[in-house]
């Protein structure tokens, strides 16, 4: 993580208050003052203190991308902290979890909405800080809460309308109610609100051990559908099978297609999440079963595509369908997290049969950028954590 190098030690603290790059060590240098034991009635620099204390209180530390490009871009800033609106809800952030479109973002690649935070980061958990004016909900403040971003998650507090935010299950700590809005949400949204999953179909979910892929696995069964993955690694493959997938194919060994052929009997599967695209277009459209459904949400394997796909996908009368989630309008978001809420949450239990949230590893904030560089080695299973707050400071 990187930090401005420019140095406040020597500044006045009005000098510091109309120094907003250095903000870094702005924290420092009111500690320093805080340690002298200087505040006395009188004082000529009472008023200039009481504004130091007010600015440095509606400050927060987020992490900031000024120039696109790798993960030793990202930037760890004091910025003004964000005022809760009509119906929105400030929450103190004590983790957020990372997302493949963090790394595109990151990149240039992958703007936010226009309006939305341009700071990084899709989801969050943590307490109620405050509430703006006309929130029904009913939220207090310290209700432990996750909530699914535009963006402004990288962040130590972030202000969501209330209609995004969700209760923590009880049995869940914060760091993993943090892998859940963004991942849980998008997966559930093309299992049930796209591809319309029945129950005994087959689904095929592809890269079965990623945050998208274990809780497609786990929805699939809780749906009473059978799920099968496909993943890099027989490590990969274990995990999946852990969470309930009834069959694993190692794509970099051998067809995924023939084995989803052989698990089926020769019929295919109903139902195809799919984040990989052009590189596997072929392979897809061999194992999709008559009237199957093809449900496309990611392009890491290529946006482009050579060949017979429309005529292949035509007599199959197949259905290729596209989501994504981030763009989507806050009604829209507001049935989806509805409907969640009252089909899925409940199953965050600590039942034999419960739901769990993966999570791979953790890093702190100031480690993101290291966080960044695991997601792009590819070499998580699950959700990615980056805790704002650390674990043992957290509100349980």
């Amino acid at each position: 993580m990187y930090t401005s190098q420019k140095s406040c030690r020597h500044l006045k603290v009005d000098e510091l208050l109309a120094s907003p790059d250095c903000c870094d060590c702005f924290d420092n240098q009111m500690q320093r003052l805080l340690n002298t034991g200087i505040f006395l009635l009188g004082n000529p620099y009472q008023k200039a203190w009481f504004k130091c204390y007010s600015s440095f209180s509606n400050m927060m530390r987020a992490v900031c991308v000024d120039v696109p490009g790798g993960p030793e871009n990202l930037l760890l800033r004091h910025i003004p902290r964000p005022q809760p609106k009509n119906g929105e809800v400030l929450i103190k952030v004590h983790a957020t979890a990372l997302n493949r479109a963090d790394l595109l973002q990151r990149r240039g690649l992958y703007p936010p909405p226009p309006g939305e935070s341009d700071i990084i980061g899709l989801e969050v958990a943590g307490t109620v800080e405050s509430l703006g004016p006309a929130v029904k909900g009913g939220w207090k403040p310290d209700d432990r809460v996750m909530a699914l971003l535009c963006g402004g998650g990288y962040a130590e507090y972030v202000a969501v309308p209330e209609e995004v935010l969700m209760p923590v299950p009880p049995k869940l700590t914060l760091c993993q109610a943090a892998a859940i809005p963004e991942t849980w949400l998008t997966a559930f949204q093309l299992l049930v609100f796209i591809a319309q999953m029945k129950e005994g179909e087959v689904v095929l979910i592809h890269a079965g051990a990623s945050g998208v892929g274990t809780a497609a696995v786990q929805l699939v069964r809780l749906f009473g559908a059978v799920p099968i993955v496909t993943a890099g690694s027989q490590e990969k493959l274990k995990l999946a099978e852990e969470l309930g997938a009834a069959a694993g194919f190692n794509y970099k060994e051998k067809s995924f297609a023939q084995g989803v052929h052989d698990f089926t009997g020769g019929k295919g599967a109903n139902v195809i999440l799919d984040c990989i695209g052009g590189g596997n277009w072929e392979q897809n459209v061999s194992c999709l079963a008559m009237d199957g459904r093809w449900v496309l949400y990611g392009v890491m394997g290529g946006k482009t595509v050579q060949g017979d796909l429309l005529g292949r996908l035509l007599s199959k009368r197949g259905h290729l369908l596209s989501s994504l989630l981030r763009s989507r309008s806050l009604q829209y978001k507001s049935e989806l997290v509805t409907a969640f809420s009252h089909r899925v949450l409940p199953y965050f239990s600590d039942k034999a049969t419960s739901l769990r949230p993966v999570i791979d590893s953790m890093f702190s904030l100031e480690d993101v950028a290291r966080a960044h560089q695991h997601m792009e080695a590819n070499k998580n299973m699950g959700k990615i954590i980056v805790n704002v707050i650390p674990p043992n400071e957290q509100m349980q």
